[in-house]
């Protein structure tokens, strides 16, 4: 009787456990579902949507149609990377230093064929290269045209310490950018190259500041 009494026992135990294990699922898949909510951007014309985590990721997977920050991203960076590569054509003549040719010719090499990424995605995109109603002066870490007429000017440590100090102040614009695309946009490819851009040139910063 005894240990009847026992098996008796220990099954209840076991389904008090198991029952406590089910509610405890639930209420863990419940939080998921309705976890907090996300504010999803409309397309132009459109207002915001406000979805749940869940669906708002689902969302993301089933349509990346690029947006009007995807597109705007891709342009300003074209041009943003083209100054970039002028500054850099200047190094290999004119500075002394050659750390800033071999980071110079790095940056070339990197930049080149993001340029015509990106131009190739425009055109899968059907969307214009260029937008005539934006001022490219107003992009964060462009050289203003004095900049640019001095680094020209410019020889030996004095070239270098003026380019490594524009360059720096022009890779800090383009992160700017990249992670205003990165919260603004909705294309994974545009989400991808931004991604790209932060992390090569924030290494390349930390790189130039040491070299100062």
């Amino acid at each position: 009787m005894p240990n009847r009494r026992a098996s008796v026992a220990i099954a209840a135990t076991l389904l008090a456990l198991a029952l406590a294990g089910c509610d405890s699922g639930t209420r863990a898949e419940s939080a998921t579902a309705t976890g907090p909510s996300v504010i999803v951007p409309g397309r132009p014309g459109e207002a915001n949507r406000t979805l749940s985590a869940q669906d708002a990721a689902g969302q993301r997977a089933e349509d990346d149609t690029p947006n009007a920050a995807d597109v705007a991203y891709a342009r300003m960076m074209i041009v943003h990377h083209a100054q970039a590569l002028e500054m850099t054509g200047l190094a290999p003549k004119q500075a002394e230093s050659a750390d800033v040719k071999r980071l110079a010719l790095r940056i070339s090499a990197a930049q080149g064929p993001e340029i015509e990424a990106m131009k190739g995605w425009l055109e899968e995109h059907g969307k214009a290269e260029t937008a005539e109603e934006h001022d490219h002066a107003t992009m964060p870490g462009m050289a203003t045209g004095a900049q640019l007429k001095e680094l020209r000017a410019a020889h030996g440590k004095a070239f270098d310490t003026l380019f490594l100090t524009l360059m720096i102040t022009h890779h800090e614009g383009a992160i700017t950018m990249a992670t205003e695309v990165k919260a603004q946009g909705n294309n994974l490819r545009i989400e991808e190259m931004a991604d790209d851009v932060v992390a090569q040139q924030t290494s390349e910063i930390a790189r130039m500041q040491d070299m100062r």
